[in-house]
């Protein structure tokens, strides 16, 4: 361990100390070990806006934020049932976090995805995965795939199904 990172433990408390080394471990337990390694960088790939206009991924990143990447579809029920985690995290941490659905290109159109913001209106971005670009690569095989990157652009969690904490995913990243 270097000397700087000794120096910043050696100020915290024992608790905070504990948490801080235990932050990994609790990540590395919550993810689903589907997707990519944690600590893997966030790879980029290029998509469409629903307009059809060429844009890479990370383009919706923040810098220095964390960002929530979630590989959806219209008719996948699981997608359905974690909306309600989205909609909360939107509301509670959209100004520290970068919320980003891609909607994979699979029995989905632009217009239904188009549809479903405008019944939904969830206040982050919908990009469409036409050509499975950015399925490819963060391998998400299915769709409720949740990816999580740290400020650093690397993966802090992946996920699937309905069964995901994302919210306590993200508020670790933010309080480690």
């Amino acid at each position: 361990m270097s000397t700087q990172k000794m120096e910043i433990f050696r100020g915290l408390s024992p608790i905070a100390l504990m948490a801080v080394l235990a932050l990994p471990s609790v990540l590395e337990a919550q993810s689903g070990g589907v997707s990519l390694a944690l600590g893997t960088e966030g790879p980029t790939a290029e998509l469409e806006d629903l307009e059809g206009n060429a844009v890479s991924l990370l383009d919706y990143v923040e810098a220095g934020k964390p960002a929530v990447l979630e590989f959806w579809a219209t008719w996948c029920e699981q997608c359905e049932a974690l909306q309600p985690q989205f909609d909360e995290l939107q509301a509670r941490y959209g100004e520290q976090v970068s919320v980003v659905a891609v909607a994979v290109g699979v029995s989905q159109s632009v217009r239904r995805v188009k549809r479903h913001i405008a019944d939904h209106d969830p206040g982050y971005p919908y990009l469409f995965d036409k050509r499975g670009a950015a399925v490819r690569a963060y391998n998400a095989t299915t769709t409720s795939i949740v990816v999580v990157l740290d400020s650093d652009g690397k993966v802090a969690y992946t996920g699937v199904g309905t069964d995901q904490d994302v919210i306590g995913a993200v508020e670790l990243l933010l309080d480690g």
